[in-house]
């Protein structure tokens, strides 16, 4: 607990990026090497914590869908011990802390807690892995839309709205959604979707690792089944794009 000897210590939500750690910004570089604890998910590329300083104490806290993981609840109550022992705290979070990252919830701790907190922006797998890829998110003849969601949803939680998933000209983005691509292919052609629509399946985006695998919405359930993750599925007309562009990426 914090005593009149131990002032409170800070927090900083930083965004690590998608795993390429050149696409860590400066200001998380920063934060990093100004950390005295960092809580680094699972999901954080190899690099980052090349930026923290040589006393630093690390934890790790992996989550990760379909294995097994640090509840959220003792995360954010070892964020906030960590705090009122007066440490430096960065909450090192694979992406960006606010797109599918709990980032929210964890800031809503700390304001109940009284405690003041930074927030890092980092580039998300979404932006990231496609771009790696050589995929657009949006073009003018293609898609005027793109639209992020996530395949992991709360058990009690609303249903997908597949009417507005399955409309055409947009791109549709789904973190976390490969162990349910077979629901998700035969959900979006039953509500309209072609079943020709190109398909990506991106894993380990950006990384040196990375692979893509592309074909039709009717094939999304065979291409996800045996995917390294992290995964990332991306349906839309865009995709037949990459064949024209990737050849023609630099380093």
């Amino acid at each position: 607990m914090t005593t009149m000897n131990t002032p409170l210590g800070q927090v900083t939500l930083v965004g690590a990026g998608p795993g390429d750690p050149e696409l860590l910004t400066l200001k998380a570089a920063r934060a990093i090497q100004a950390a005295s604890v960092i809580l680094v998910d699972d999901l954080v590329g190899e690099g980052v914590l090349a930026h923290a300083r040589p006393d630093a104490r690390i934890t790790y806290v992996g989550k990760r869908g379909g294995c097994k993981s640090t509840p959220q609840d003792f995360i954010q109550r070892l964020m906030l011990q960590e705090v009122n022992n007066g440490e430096r705290v960065v909450r090192l979070k694979g992406g960006d802390p606010f797109v599918f990252g709990r980032g929210g919830e964890e800031c809503q701790v700390l304001v109940q807690a009284g405690i003041p907190f930074r927030i890092v922006p980092g580039v998300t797998a979404g932006l990231g892995a496609t771009a790696y890829a050589g995929i657009p998110l949006t073009h003018r003849d293609y898609a005027q839309t793109a639209l992020f969601i996530t395949g992991h949803c709360r058990p009690d939680g609303d249903q997908l709205r597949w009417q507005t998933l399955a409309r055409g000209n947009q791109t549709l983005v789904i973190y976390m959604g490969t162990i349910k691509a077979e629901e998700i292919s035969r959900e979006l052609i039953a509500h309209g979707r072609a079943a020709d629509t190109p398909v990506a399946v991106i894993s380990q985006g950006t990384q040196s690792t990375q692979s893509v695998r592309t074909g039709t919405l009717q094939q999304l359930a065979v291409l996800a089944a045996d995917a390294p993750t992290p995964a990332l599925m991306m349906i839309g007309e865009v995709v037949k794009l990459r064949d024209e562009l990737q050849w023609f990426q630099k380093d």
